[in-house]
């Protein structure tokens, strides 16, 4: 896990994953937006954020709901964090919304929060989509959650029972 905001921070990462021979996942890539095209090019993958909140110190200037958009679109897989306790996870739908908002596509934002998050970890055997024999707490809202941040839980399934009933 490379924690690098400045795109020269990302690049110098990825250099020191190839001399080393061990993958890495690119974590903030608040400036990944600015180099798309190189981390395209070293089939880098990155979970991004968080992007709510203040620009609290110099490595956040270029800090954009737009980074998943550009990323996603120069063809990098992509999560979305909260980096939580920094902003608590109960924020990441609002954290997808707002990346849509700014141009992810709907449906990547969501997989953003779900399997492409679970794929870049390796753990998509177990989580990240609905499937028999994987892992799977759902919760289902009276509306989207990533679109309208008035969505209430209506039902939360865990282990396939149903532990709250709106």
């Amino acid at each position: 896990k490379a924690h690098a905001h400045r795109a020269d921070d990302i690049l110098t990462s990825i250099r020191i994953a190839k001399e080393f021979g061990v993958g890495i996942t690119l974590d903030h890539c608040t400036e990944g937006h600015l180099i798309a095209e190189d981390l395209v090019k070293e089939n880098a993958v990155a979970i991004v954020g968080p992007s709510f909140g203040n620009r609290s110190k110099f490595e956040l200037m270029n800090k954009s709901f737009t980074t998943p958009a550009v990323l996603q679109a120069a063809g990098m897989k992509i999560a979305i964090m909260t980096d939580h306790p920094v902003i608590p996870c109960y924020y990441l739908p609002l954290m997808a919304g707002l990346a849509a908002k700014s141009g992810l596509p709907m449906m990547e934002a969501l997989k953003a929060i779900t399997i492409n998050a679970a794929e870049i970890l390796e753990l998509d055997g177990r989580v990240g989509s609905l499937k028999e024999g994987k892992d799977a707490d759902i919760v289902i809202y009276d509306k989207n959650p990533i679109l309208d941040v008035d969505a209430k839980a209506v039902t939360t399934l865990i282990d396939g029972r149903i532990v709250y009933q709106a």
